[in-house]
């Protein structure tokens, strides 16, 4: 312990923030500046990792959820050297790796995307849950800890409700949490929006909680002592901060405390840029200059964080070589490759509704697939989540050999603690609720795209015909919300999420395989609750016909030289094939119909295949159970959608069937005068 060293190193902390806002002219100062003691004696003292091998998979990790404070991030990164005088210097500008809000970047040390407040920390609760569920099959040597830091804003962000509550309930003991508490946000002090008592709100929920001076050094190692020492619950430091702190003004009178250093350059705050500098150490004329003696300190740390790293990687080679099967086991998933599956043996009765159909598929993978974690938002018994549930059982405060999660009421939650179990590594997260719902979850599924990360979610009860449930529950606009992002690139310039809506239980099962193949995207199941008539199989086995809907697409009737080509996916499929019956019967028009589970997979599919599905050349009418740009994007301008334009009504699902016009007898009759429209207009 080098108490000046340990000022040196916080101050030179605070002054590199300062110094990238003011070069960047953006960005916020003066949380950062609270929170660098905090920071210090964290990664110098406590936080395992290997510099030299920094992918380590048994790392401790760290899990900012106040992304604005990423300079404090970058500013500690690059006293560990992580980062480069040019990376800091560059701070918020093109193609810099130092953005506004971090970006994951684990051969850096930023191990989630952070930015929208509260998912943060919730990606950790997923990282902790993840830790112990690996715990449980491969030993306590797996005891690496997962370390948050959330600040008023995230406290403040409805989600910690739920992060607070399942990580109190689920006793994640392993999950350490810094509250930057320093009373000042954005635009207020925090007395003016909240009076509640945070350290009993979290004691209710289970947790162990400590208020401290943030800036006092012992007081911070004593803290983060007993919470490495907590066995039974995770750990809350709320630690008392100045927002600002070491900022003086141009008098040289101290300038911290103020809401205004929050969130501009301090040069534009009452506060003086060249002072404060000065103030803390810094040379003004270089102030992105490490300190010589914290250079110093840190250059000699990072040798001992490597020792002690390979002490620890000889404990788990020693565990290897005496536990060779699980050693295989444990690298397998780590892998992220799956186990041989065999969809095709899974069985389905005739006319099954595609959840139930999921949930089939379910029973099998809780049986050949040991590192998946299925939740579901207290709706296993209808979401059909509960076909992997029975299989298995819930995990539980002292008992993680399960591998599902009831969530609870929780949608938002739920789908950010999965992104943290993805980003921990290892375990395969899925989650459920129904399809209407995944409004809570959106603002989840879009860091799940920006992360790149496999999670699946499985969305039930996909159309209006939820029926007597109402137009609360009844999906109309979900779908094209979904699907837009099937339409958006990530930064690896793929589709940034697969949506998949299966006609018949053998899409199902092929949706299924397709979305736990895709590792690097996240995937969407939008399964139905009311039966649907299978597809016909030409041949012996609908799978293996089924398995065409891994290009997105294919026709699952086809003609000669049709007439018209009619689009759709999910149960409306059954629907267009009732529909051609008619109008083969009835008008001897030549019809083929293409099942298009996911737009996104098919266009990525070459041209010529996309024109045998859907030829430019015939009419071309879709039918979707939402609106109708579901599928305008397919049948184009000269073609025809029919769709709902309106929120549902209660009533049964055939009943709305018919008032909607999705019978095979409407839809026959709306083809008719849409082909009839065509031919006019070609006079």
């Amino acid at each position: 312990m080098n108490k000046k060293v340990d000022q040196q190193a916080a101050d030179n902390i605070r002054a590199l923030a300062v110094a990238m806002v003011e070069k960047a002219n953006s960005g916020h100062p003066g949380g950062p500046m609270g929170g660098a003691d905090f920071m210090h004696i964290l990664y110098s003292e406590f936080f395992n990792y290997d510099p030299s091998d920094m992918t380590w998979p048994f790392r401790d990790r760290f899990f900012m959820d106040a992304g604005h404070l990423s300079t404090l991030m970058y500013a500690q990164y690059y006293l560990l050297g992580n980062y480069e005088k040019k990376d800091i210097e560059n701070f918020r500008q093109w193609k810099s790796i130092t953005p506004g809000h971090p970006e994951v970047d684990v051969a850096r040390g930023i191990e989630n995307t952070s930015g929208p407040l509260g998912q943060g920390h919730t990606m950790g609760v997923g990282a902790a849950i993840a830790t112990k569920f690996l715990e449980a099959r491969f030993g306590d040597w797996m005891n690496h800890k997962i370390y948050g830091f959330i600040s008023d804003g995230g406290i403040q962000e409805e989600i910690s409700q739920g992060a607070g509550r399942i990580a109190g309930h689920l006793g994640l003991s392993n999950f350490i949490m810094f509250f930057d508490s320093n009373d000042i946000q954005l635009s207020t002090s925090t007395d003016e929006v909240t009076t509640e008592d945070t350290a009993m709100k979290y004691e209710a929920w289970g947790w162990n909680v400590v208020t401290i001076d943030g800036h006092n050094h012992d007081e911070i190692r004593k803290a983060l002592t007993d919470a490495n020492n907590e066995t039974e619950r995770p750990t809350l430091i709320i630690g008392k901060t100045i927002m600002g702190k070491g900022c003086v003004a141009a008098d040289g009178s101290m300038f911290e405390g103020y809401c205004e250093l929050h969130g501009q350059p301090i040069g534009h705050t009452g506060a003086d840029y060249t002072k404060t500098l000065v103030n803390l150490g810094a040379n003004p004329e270089s102030p992105f200059d490490k300190y010589d003696d914290v250079s110093t300190f840190y250059e000699t740390l990072l040798k001992e964080k490597t020792a002690k790293a390979a002490e620890k990687k000889a404990v788990i080679e020693a565990w290897r070589q005496d536990n060779k099967a699980l050693s295989d086991k444990l690298d397998h998933f780590l892998s992220g490759e799956l186990p041989d599956l065999d969809f095709e043996s899974i069985e389905h009765k005739a006319g099954l509704a595609t959840r139930v159909a999921s949930s089939n598929v379910l029973a099998y993978l809780a049986e050949h697939v040991e590192n998946m974690i299925v939740s579901s938002a207290d709706l296993s018994n209808s979401d059909k989540t509960d076909g992997f549930l029975k299989k298995t059982q819930a995990l539980q405060k002292g008992d993680f050999s399960g591998s599902f999660l009831q969530a609870g009421v929780a949608e938002l939650t739920m789908a950010c603690i999965a992104n943290g179990i993805a980003l921990h590594g290892g375990i395969i997260p899925v989650v459920a609720t129904f399809f209407v719902f995944s409004d809570y979850m959106k603002p989840a599924i879009r860091l799940s795209g920006i992360q790149e990360l496999g999670v699946k979610y499985v969305w039930t009860h996909d159309a209006f015909r939820v029926g007597e449930d109402g137009p609360t529950h009844q999906p109309i606009e979900q779908e094209a919300q979904i699907r837009l992002l099937e339409k958006l690139k990530n930064h690896s310039g793929k589709n940034c999420f697969m949506a998949l809506r299966p006609a018949d239980s053998a899409e199902t099962a092929v949706a299924w395989k397709m979305a736990l193949e895709n590792n690097n995207t996240p995937s969407g199941l939008i399964l139905s609750r009311q039966g649907i008539k299978d597809i016909p199989a030409h041949g012996s086995s609908r799978y293996q016909e089924a398995l065409a809907a891994e290009k997105g697409g294919y026709l699952v009737k086809e003609v000669e030289n049709p007439d018209v080509v009619l689009i759709a996916n999910g149960s409306e499929v059954s629907t267009l094939i009732e529909a051609a019956k008619l109008l083969e019967e009835r008008e001897n028009i030549k019809v083929n119909i293409a099942s298009i589970i996911s737009e996104g997979v098919f266009r990525l599919q070459s041209k010529s295949y996309q024109e045998s599905v859907i030829p430019k050349n015939k009419p071309l009418y879709g039918l979707t159970a939402g609106l109708p740009v579901n599928l305008e994007g397919l049948v184009g301008e000269n073609g025809k959608v029919f769709g709902v334009d309106h929120f549902g009504y209660s009533a049964p699902a055939g009943v709305l069937d018919d008032k909607f016009g999705f019978t095979g007898e409407k839809v026959c009759q709306n083809v008719i005068e849409y082909l009839n429209e065509t031919s006019m207009a070609k006079i």
